[in-house]
């Protein structure tokens, strides 16, 4: 009964689909057996007035993000994916999620992540997209199935692990997602400097560790790295992370919500897998571009080093 209402109450959450999200920093590594999943298909709500009637684009487009999303997470062994009509008690995990439209140009998508034999929610977050067109939507779906996966690999059981030489890792540029103007060609000079300065804090600090062997990543001449939009690549990191001998990749964001409220969040990938071994985010902090540093260099302290090596 108490898992029932548990989902009960996230979907009512969810049919809201309003109010800032707090992200929670998990971690995870691969397990033996496959964590049972399912995945219930996501509500759609319209409410920009328009006056055409896209009822059926807009299912065509949901049913196509649902089966993507279903794919994404059954082409990874460590799940077995159940269908949303199972007995209870058949997944492990629920994903449940709806869309809504506020306008022409703006939707909404709020997904949650329930671990229903703990009776807990694992993951929630509300993302805004632009645009009603399949590039759109397929944009969004790319977003909302990497950070579900991650979610699903924060709820695997660690692996034992033992004492071993330090773990070659490849830390990129932190990237700039900025809500507060529109896209830019490229960044500004004072953006650009604290975002060195907040490389270099994370830098400093993991390699201060003795946990980490730093691998430069300088000499990588890739687009998605020149353009510092690691974020959108759906994983190439973890690539040019192998190509560079590293064993690890990790990528940062900072999102600028206004000119004194900022989010940060990083994500670890195993050079080899893929597969996301850590990741965190610091749900909004108060304070404008010289607080950055401050506030990753924390984060990652106390997700990657204070949490413990990640395999």
């Amino acid at each position: 009964m108490r898992q029932s209402r548990l989902v009960l109450h996230a979907l009512a959450l969810l049919g809201l689909l309003a109010g800032p999200c707090l992200l929670r920093a998990e971690t995870g590594t691969a397990a033996a057996s496959p964590l049972s999943v399912s995945i219930d298909d996501f509500s759609y709500l319209d409410t920009s007035g328009e006056v055409v009637d896209q009822t059926a684009a807009h299912q065509r487009r949901l049913d196509t993000l649902m089966q993507k999303l279903r794919a994404d997470v059954a082409a990874e062994q460590r799940y077995r994916l159940v269908p949303s009509t199972a007995a209870a008690g058949e997944a492990r995990i629920k994903v449940i999620g709806g869309v809504q439209k506020m306008s022409t140009l703006i939707q909404w998508a709020k997904v949650a992540v329930i671990d229903v034999g703990a009776n807990q929610v694992l993951y929630e977050k509300l993302y805004t997209f632009r645009g009603d067109t399949d590039e759109a939507w397929d944009h969004a779906r790319m977003f909302v199935s990497r950070e579900v996966r991650a979610a699903l690999a924060a709820a695997l059981p660690p692996a034992p692990t033992a004492a071993s030489a330090p773990i070659g890792l490849a830390v990129f540029e932190f990237e700039l997602e900025d809500a507060t103007a529109a896209p830019a060609s490229g960044l500004a000079g004072a953006d650009a400097a604290t975002l060195a300065d907040v490389t270099k804090g994370v830098r400093d600090q993991l390699a201060q560790s003795g946990r980490y062997r730093l691998v430069d990543t300088g000499g990588v001449t890739t687009e998605a790295v020149k353009a510092r939009a690691l974020r959108d690549c759906d994983g190439c990191e973890a690539a040019i992370a192998q190509q560079l001998g590293a064993d690890q990749a990790l990528i940062g964001v900072i999102r600028r919500v206004s000119r004194t409220e900022y989010t940060v969040g990083f994500q670890v990938r195993d050079a080899r897998s893929g597969a996301v071994a850590s990741r965190g985010d610091s749900g909004l902090r108060m304070g404008a571009d010289y607080s950055w540093t401050r506030g990753a260099v924390r984060l990652v302290g106390d997700h990657l080093l204070e949490g413990g090596v990640q395999r």
